[in-house]
């Protein structure tokens, strides 16, 4: 059968798509089947660590992808793809020109800071954009007391009266994605919104150094600190799943308020620390260090990438994800996210300089660990 002149450019045009995609260490690909509807997906945002991903996902699914941005970060992830997505200039705290005017399916908004941007955004484009998407946190349940962290839990709305100087930022960020989240249902009602909630989230472009550490660390082998008890449990979200699973959302029309958070089934802090080091051939020496007053002594609290053995964190890692589940969250395993996000911190997408300083800067934990552990066997005799 002879193919149209329209249909032989489309098919050479995913090809070339193709090709990029295979061509990016970072994406270890599988057969991705092309959706079944092409939807235009505007991302506020897109340039830094979640949004790549799901540009990057979109197109395999034959989506056309529009960012908004300043312009000013450079993406260091699948920046092959971005010739193939519109980039639309301006500032999201005084110049949203570029988006006046347009129509798209969704609307992803991953860089909301402050609940202004959010209000600004969706009243902008509420009669323009079929749905809003808003990238929110589990920070919205702060403090993580008791154990029912469902989407239907109250969200944090203000800063208490009594709040330490300390708990302060803490309390702004959960009050500043809780505050948008009700922008973005207020304008664009709850039929027409998403809430996404993620936990910690990790993988290849991780902008933070809490995950990225622990490998690192890991590789070097020697005497390695497991802070905290050995009962603790680890939550975190792959970027890859989390980016795939809302394109996947948006595609579905399945609306609402959702938990971002894997790995699917209890996983202890220990189970996940072996879990990394199974990636890794080095001699190590695993101490458990479970004094929670020698780990606030020793300001070792917080240093991990899961629960901070402080009170008010004590839930952090008790998300309840089953509704997620249903709507088609899925996880890789542990050890395809130690693979790929090894991959990708020695490459030339991660600089020497931050390499070194993850370990011996100044302020590597790894420069204290010596000490600590003479402490620690000093107070164990």
């Amino acid at each position: 059968m002879k193919k149209s002149r329209r249909e032989f450019i489309g098919i050479s045009a995913m090809l070339g798509l193709s090709s990029m995609l295979h061509a990016s260490p970072f994406n270890q690909l599988i057969n991705i089947e092309p959706s079944n509807k092409k939807l235009k997906i505007l991302i506020l945002g897109g340039t830094s660590f979640l949004g790549p991903h799901q540009i990057s996902y979109a197109l395999q699914r034959g989506h056309e992808v529009s960012i908004f941005s300043r312009g000013k970060t450079k993406p260091k992830i699948y920046s092959e793809l971005f010739s193939k997505v519109e980039q639309l200039v301006g500032d999201r705290e005084d110049n949203l020109d570029a988006l006046k005017n347009r129509t798209w399916d969704v609307v992803i908004d991953n860089s909301g800071r402050k609940t202004k941007w959010t209000e600004d955004a969706a009243k902008l484009l509420v009669d323009h954009v079929k749905y809003y998407m808003y990238t929110s946190s589990v920070s919205v349940y702060y403090p993580f007391l008791g154990d029912d962290f469902s989407e239907t839990r109250d969200v944090v709305t203000e800063i208490p009266e009594d709040a330490s100087e300390d708990e302060k930022p803490t309390y702004g960020y959960g009050v500043m994605k809780a505050t948008s989240e009700l922008a973005a249902i207020k304008t664009f009602g709850a039929d027409r919104t998403f809430v996404v909630r993620p936990h910690l989230i990790v993988g290849p472009g991780d902008p933070t150094d809490r995950f990225p550490y622990w490998l690192a660390r890991i590789e070097k082998g020697g005497d390695f600190i497991i802070p905290g008890t050995k009962d603790e449990v680890v939550q975190y979200i792959d970027v890859r799943d989390l980016a795939e699973w809302m394109i996947r959302l948006v595609e579905n029309e399945t609306t609402g308020i959702y938990n971002g958070a894997g790995p699917g089934f209890e996983l202890t802090t220990n189970a996940f620390v072996h879990g990394i080091h199974a990636s890794y051939n080095c001699p190590i020496n695993y101490i458990q260090i479970d004094d929670f007053v020698f780990l606030k002594e020793n300001s070792i609290i917080g240093i991990q990438p899961w629960v901070i053995q402080l009170p008010k964190y004590a839930g952090m890692s008790k998300t309840d994800t089953r509704k997620s589940i249903e709507s088609g969250l899925t996880f890789r395993s542990l050890s395809d996210t130690v693979s790929v996000t090894k991959d990708w911190w020695y490459s030339d997408a991660v600089s020497q300089e931050r390499r070194d300083n993850i370990l011996s800067g100044e302020r590597s934990f790894m420069k204290r660990e010596k000490e600590i552990l003479k402490k620690w066997k000093a107070k164990k005799g």
